[in-house]
């Protein structure tokens, strides 16, 4: 397949912002650089925001909230989402290049979330004419009517992560439009081009001036003050745990609502009767696709005692097997990890792995040999011998790295499963129907998948239990979190 040239070339030019309809800079004049992880090449300066910008995104989202997006009608606004869905669909590929350009996910796996992305803006576009209240029976006396209605909570701010720019921007804004909120979204200082390009198609869609504001800035300069920001009525956050506890104390000023979704150390439990032949490649891609850098990597995989040797070979046969390079290129399987920086956290996971016992079968080196010098790349690594304790069985990596535990019984693996301040995701794999009802019941966390992993579809919802966060992403239940619930009264005698 061909590969598409983005609109702008990722070559170092400047990026401007997008606040109440026009491409802006930052009140500082302040910019900062973006970097392709598999070269360190610079691709593009964006503005770096502060205060300043955030109060002036603000201020154009609630302009528009209270102006002509309030007269905008339900079927309007399912118009205008198909609208954006099949721009997003003429698009995609120079959508793809960009996401991978800018933080190194594989084009092939980028062209794969065509469906979920454009379903995602297609299901919102349903939803929106789907939104209503409820007529309710009450036990007053006289004769008085009572109903509920649903309104947009009003103007939300969003702030995602690099790992996945756009599905993350479309998680956000698409729920919004559908409800008749208004958005100002932070994208991450690591990866924020291809939030920029959704702007333009937004734009182009016919979105009204100040609907969607995108707001290029770091989490302490721009994040904070929008989490803080009296005049926002919700904040949406996706990324690390601690960040999320800072926005929930931030968000204290006005008592805006918050919805999170946080951190994940998830479990993968293979019993005895699994299909190892399907088991072993998904089991592998829970932590490896993305170079593990999704909230929901299958992490620690706890696998039966007694196929548990087999199984370990085979993971590590098959972590050896995949092809790491740029993500640009369509044979690629592995991409790099998204900065110098996070390259660093991971060998030290790696290093503690080892020093705290684990023995390692499968990768466990970054990888610098040839065009791969300049990147971020760490081989796909797997480490047997691990115990519970251990740092890499217990803390969130954001790497491809697997922590192998053999487990006896069902009782021990659920027990050592949810012995974790996260509740994210889950994965089993068996051929037993008994076991699979009784696992997914027991496991805390939010998603569990059996005899697969990653499944997301626009109607289920998606968010965690513990201290992965609050609130859910997906389903009728996400529409909820945009919405305020009002009851009214009426006397007609």
């Amino acid at each position: 397949m061909t590969i598409a040239q983005p609109r702008h070339l990722l070559d170092g030019s400047h990026r401007r912002m997008f606040i109440g309809g026009a491409w802006v800079e930052a009140a500082s004049g302040q910019t900062m650089e973006t970097r392709n992880p598999a070269t360190g090449a610079v691709i593009a300066t964006v503005p770096r925001a502060g205060k300043k910008d955030i109060e002036r995104a603000v201020a154009a989202a609630r302009n528009a909230f209270d102006g002509p997006w309030s007269r905008f009608k339900p079927h309007e606004r399912q118009k205008l989402l198909l609208k954006i869905a099949d721009l997003f669909e003429r698009h995609w590929e120079e959508i793809c290049v960009s996401d991978t350009t800018d933080m190194g996910l594989p084009i092939a796996r980028a062209r794969g979330n065509a469906n979920r992305v454009l379903g995602m803006l297609r299901y919102y576009a349903g939803m929106a004419t789907a939104l209503h209240g409820q007529t309710v029976e009450n036990s007053l006396s006289g004769d008085i009517v009572s109903y509920t209605r649903k309104e947009p909570v009003g103007v939300v701010g969003a702030i995602i992560p690099w790992n996945a720019p756009t599905a993350a921007s479309v998680w956000k804004i698409g729920p919004a439009l559908a409800t008749g909120c208004t958005v100002v979204l932070k994208p991450s200082e690591e990866a924020p081009l291809t939030p920029l390009l959704i702007a333009e198609l937004m734009a182009e869609a016919g979105v009204p001036d100040g609907v969607v504001n995108i707001v290029t800035g770091t989490g302490a300069e721009a994040g904070a003050p929008l989490a803080e920001h009296m005049g926002v009525d919700k904040i949406v956050f996706t990324g690390s745990t601690a960040t999320g506890q800072s926005i929930v104390r931030a968000s204290a000023g006005n008592l805006k609502r918050v919805s999170l979704e946080l951190g994940g150390k998830s479990p993968v439990i293979v019993c005895t009767d699994a299909d190892l032949e399907r088991a072993v490649p998904v089991a592998a891609m829970s932590v490896f696709a993305n170079s593990g850098q999704i909230c929901i990597a299958g992490s620690r995989l706890f696998v039966a005692r007694s196929i548990h040797d087999e199984f370990v070979a085979r993971l590590a046969a098959y972590a050896g097997a995949l092809r790491i390079g740029n993500g640009i290129d369509p044979e690629t399987e592995i991409g790099p990890l998204i900065s110098p920086r996070q390259l660093q956290r991971v060998e030290g996971y790696l290093r503690a792995g080892s020093e705290e016992g684990a023995r390692l079968v499968a990768g466990g080196t970054r990888l610098s040999d040839g065009a791969l010098a300049a990147g971020n790349f760490v081989a796909p690594t797997v480490f047997a011998g691990v115990s519970d304790t251990m740092r890499i069985a217990r803390e969130e990596i954001f790497g491809p790295v697997i922590s192998a535990l053999p487990f006896d019984t069902l009782d021990e693996v659920v027990r050592r499963a949810n012995d974790t301040p996260y509740g994210l995701a889950a994965g089993v794999f068996t051929r037993d129907l008994a076991t699979a009802h009784q696992l997914s019941r027991r496991l805390q966390a939010g998603s569990v998948w059996v005899n697969t992993y990653h499944a997301i579809d626009p109607a289920v919802p998606f968010g965690g239990y513990k201290m992965s966060g609050y609130g859910r992403e997906g389903g009728a239940e996400h529409l909820d979190e945009y919405l305020n619930t009002k009851g009214v009264f009426i006397r007609i005698d």
